[in-house]
């Protein structure tokens, strides 16, 4: 996962990713607690809204969103399910795998593959 290699000075692979760990859990509990909402884009890429970077430590929505579906909880799993229903659009993994994703909130949208 790409959000793996962003290491920090002198920091190891094991050390990240005990930080994607607790980030993704503290992410979860927001999203359980209602504190971050999940917005899906027209194009199907989910992003979080109300996530503030201390809490992020550097984790892109996209990765959030893996790591969630693969390791967190049920009730963070339902916040995608609602957001879907409400957005009207489904979660479109092929479009996360290309890499879109929004610095802004899901205002616009953008790949850094050039």
């Amino acid at each position: 996962m790409p959000c793996d290699r962003r290491l920090k000075p002198r920091q190891t692979i094991s050390q990240r990713a005990a930080e994607i760990r607790a980030a993704t859990e503290r992410l979860s509990a927001a999203l359980v607690a209602g504190r971050v909402q999940v917005k899906i884009g027209a194009n199907g890429v989910p992003v979080f809204t109300g996530w503030d970077e201390s809490s992020r430590d550097g984790l892109s929505d996209a990765c959030a969103y893996r790591q969630i579906m693969a390791t967190g909880s049920s009730l963070a799993k339902l916040a995608f399910e609602k957001a879907q229903l409400m957005s009207g659009h489904r979660i479109n993994n092929q479009a996360i795998a290309q890499g879109v994703h929004s610095h802004d909130g899901g205002q616009t949208w953008h790949s850094h593959k050039g």
